[in-house]
C-alpha cells in the first residue's frame, strides 16, 4: 500500500505543477484588465478628439477625471454612495428574508407553489420602477418608499431561486431525515437551507443586481445627496461629466460587490459542496 501512495504522489505533483502552468497567473490576468482599460480609455478620447459630438454633450476622460477628483475631495459622491449603499442594505437585507422564507415555502408546499408561486413567477416580468407610484402612494416620498421598491424589485427574483434550490436536493436525503427521526424545524435547518445553498448564490447575485437598479431608479425621482440624485443634478444642470463620473463610481460599487461578496459566496459554496471542477 505504501509503494502504491509513493508511486501515485509523484504523479499527483507533477499533475498539480501542470495545471498551474496552464493556469494564467494574477499578474498577467492584471495586466490585461489593465491594458483593456487603457484601450477603452484611448478609444474614448479618440472619439472626443474627432467631434462627433459636441464637448457638452460627449466629455473628454479628463473632464469626467476632474468632476470626480473635485466629488471626491469635497467628499459628495462618499457621502452619496453611503446613503445610497444604505438603503441597499436595508432594502435587499429585507429581500433576503422574505425572498428565501417564501421560496422555501413554495418549494415543499404544492399548494402554496401553485397558488402564490404563479403571483411571484408574474410578478417577476413587472419592472420594478413601476412600484415606485404605489409606493409613494402607501408611504409618502420618503426612505420607506425607496427601500419598498429596493424590496418589491429584488424579493421575486430570490424567492424563485430559493424554490428552484429546494425543489434540487435529492428526496432521498429528506426521506433519510425523516427515517432518523428529524423535527420540521431541524429538516428545515440542516436539510433544506445547507441544500438549497448551491442554487441560492445565483438567485443572491441576480438579487442584487435587480435591487440595485431598482434604488437608483427610485434615487432619481427622491431629492436626497444619493447618487440618483447627482445623475438628477447632473441632466437638470447639463453637466455630462457629473452624469458619467457618478456612473463609473455606479460601476465601480457594482464590480466591487460581485467580486468582493459574491466572488468569494461562489468560491466557498464551489469549494464547501465539491463544484469547483464544474
Amino acid at each position: 500500500m505504501d509503494d502504491l501512495t509513493a508511486l501515485k504522489a509523484p504523479t499527483t505533483r507533477a499533475r498539480r505543477r501542470s495545471r498551474r502552468r496552464l493556469r494564467p497567473g494574477v499578474p498577467w490576468k492584471a495586466l490585461r484588465i489593465l491594458a483593456f482599460y487603457v484601450a477603452l480609455t484611448g478609444l474614448w478620447q479618440l472619439v472626443y478628439t474627432l467631434e462627433i459630438w459636441p464637448p457638452y454633450v460627449f466629455p473628454s476622460p479628463r473632464d469626467v477625471f476632474d468632476t470626480l477628483r473635485a466629488k471626491v475631495e469635497d467628499g459628495t459622491i462618499f457621502d452619496a454612495a453611503e446613503l445610497t449603499l444604505r438603503r441597499m442594505g436595508i432594502g435587499y437585507s429585507l429581500s433576503i428574508v422574505v425572498g428565501i422564507t417564501v421560496g422555501v415555502i413554495m418549494g415543499t408546499m404544492r399548494w402554496v407553489d401553485e397558488t402564490l408561486g404563479s403571483l411571484v413567477l408574474g410578478l417577476q416580468s413587472l419592472p420594478s420602477v413601476t412600484w415606485f407610484p404605489l409606493a409613494v402612494l402607501w408611504f409618502g416620498l420618503n426612505e420607506q418608499a425607496i427601500i419598498f421598491v429596493v424590496l418589491m424589485g429584488s424579493v421575486n427574483s430570490i424567492a424563485i431561486s430559493a424554490r428552484s434550490g429546494v425543489r434540487a436536493i435529492p428526496p432521498l436525503q429528506m426521506r433519510a431525515a425523516r427515517m432518523f427521526g428529524g423535527k420540521r424545524w431541524q429538516m428545515y435547518l440542516y436539510v433544506v437551507l445547507p441544500g438549497m445553498l448551491p442554487s441560492m448564490v445565483q438567485g443572491l447575485k441576480l438579487g442584487w443586481s435587480f435591487a440595485w437598479r431598482s434604488l437608483l431608479a427610485a434615487e432619481l425621482l427622491f431629492v436626497s445627496a444619493s447618487l440618483g440624485y447627482l445623475l438628477q443634478t447632473g441632466r437638470d444642470l447639463n453637466d455630462v461629466s457629473l452624469v458619467v463620473s457618478v456612473m463609473v463610481v455606479i460601476v465601480f460599487l457594482g464590480v466591487a460587490v460581485d467580486r468582493l461578496l459574491f466572488g468569494r459566496m461562489e468560491a466557498w459554496v464551489n469549494e464547501r459542496w465539491g463544484l469547483a471542477g464544474r
